[in-house]
C-alpha cells in the first residue's frame, strides 16, 4: 500500500497525462488535497479510512476559515476527484465524499463590457501603427472577436491561423481542439500586425518562433503578459474599471447571444464541456431583453 505523498503525485500524472488536465489546473488539485493531507494528520486520521464525521468536520473548519461557497465546493470536487481515483487504484474500499453533499454555488454572473467601453478600448489600439500598438490591436480584437480564452490566445501560433478561411485552430482544455471563425477587423489587424509589427519586435533580439502574439523582446507573450498589456490599454483608454481578459470572452459571448445567436452556437465557440457552462449568459441577455422591452414598449 503506498504512502499518501506517492498517491497524491500518481494522481498529479494520471490528471496530466490520462485527463489531459492543465498544469494550472492540476496544481490547484494538489494544493487542496494537499490542505487536506495537513487537516488529517492534525486530526490523527486514516486517509484509508475516512467516515462522515471527519469531513463534516473539515467542511465546519473550512466555514470557520470564511471560505466562499465556490471555494469550499471547488476542494470537495477535487477531493471527491482523488478517491475516486484511489478507489480505481484499489487503494480505499470506498470514496466518503460521494454521500457529502454541499450548499449549491454561488451564482456569479459574468462581468462584461458596454459598447461604450468597447470602442473606447478599441479607439486606443487604433490611434498609431507602432509595432507594439499594431500587437495590441491584435491581442484585443482576438480575445473580443473569437472569444478565446487568455490561455488559448497565448498559444496561437502562425500555423494554426487560415487566413483564407478566416479560422483559427484553438487548443482548449485538456487539449481539446476546436475551429473558431474569424472576422474581416481581426484579419485586418493580423494583416498589419504581420507586415510591420511581428518582425520589428523580434528581429533586435534574433527571435524565431511561431507564437503569434510577442512581448517587446520578441519573446511569446504569456498569459501575464496578456493581463499586463491589456490593463495598459485601459489605462490608456482612460477606463476606470479593471480589466480581466475573461471579461473579453464575457463580453463576446454576452454580444453574441443579444444578437440573436443561439445556444449551441455559442457553446461551441466558447469550447464549452457543458451547455450548463454557456447557459449563465442567459442571465445577462434576459436582463438585456427586459431593459430592451422597458425602453421601447408603449405599455411598458
Amino acid at each position: 500500500m503506498k504512502d499518501l505523498n506517492s498517491l497524491i503525485e500518481d494522481f498529479m500524472q494520471y490528471l496530466l497525462n490520462e485527463r489531459n488536465y492543465s498544469q494550472n489546473t492540476a496544481l490547484a488539485y494538489k494544493q487542496d488535497i494537499l490542505e487536506f493531507q495537513t487537516f488529517l494528520i492534525e486530526q490523527n486520521a486514516n486517509f484509508q479510512k475516512l467516515d462522515y464525521i471527519e469531513i463534516r468536520i473539515y467542511l465546519t473548519m473550512l466555514k470557520k476559515a470564511r471560505f466562499s461557497r465556490n471555494s469550499v465546493a471547488r476542494k470537495l470536487s477535487g477531493l471527491r476527484s482523488f478517491y475516486t481515483y484511489l478507489l480505481r487504484e484499489k487503494q480505499v474500499e470506498n470514496n466518503p465524499f460521494l454521500s457529502i453533499s454541499h450548499a449549491k454555488k454561488q451564482l456569479r454572473l459574468p462581468k462584461f463590457f458596454y459598447s461604450e467601453e468597447m470602442e473606447a478600448l478599441f479607439q486606443v489600439v487604433y490611434e498609431d501603427e507602432r509595432p507594439l500598438t499594431l500587437r495590441d490591436r491584435v491581442l484585443l480584437e482576438l480575445l473580443y472577436g473569437t472569444g478565446i480564452r487568455v490561455s488559448e490566445c497565448a498559444g496561437v501560433l502562425l500555423t494554426d491561423i487560415d487566413r483564407y478561411y478566416q479560422a483559427i485552430l484553438v487548443r482548449g482544455k485538456g487539449n481539446k481542439e476546436r475551429y473558431v471563425p474569424y472576422g474581416s477587423f481581426l484579419e485586418d489587424a493580423i494583416a498589419c500586425y504581420l507586415k510591420a509589427g511581428r518582425q520589428e519586435l523580434m528581429e533586435p533580439f534574433h527571435k524565431s518562433h511561431q507564437t503569434l502574439i510577442v512581448n517587446h523582446y520578441g519573446d511569446p507573450l504569456t498569459t501575464r503578459g496578456i493581463r499586463y498589456c491589456l490593463n495598459k490599454i485601459i489605462e490608456r483608454a482612460s477606463l476606470t474599471r479593471k480589466i480581466h481578459p475573461h471579461m473579453l470572452r464575457h463580453t463576446f459571448a454576452t454580444d453574441l447571444l443579444n444578437n440573436g445567436a443561439d445556444m449551441r452556437t455559442v457553446q461551441e465557440l466558447l469550447g464549452h464541456a457543458s451547455l450548463s457552462s454557456t447557459q449563465i449568459y442567459t442571465h445577462i441577455t434576459k436582463d438585456h431583453l427586459k431593459a430592451t422591452y422597458m425602453k421601447h414598449h408603449p405599455r411598458a
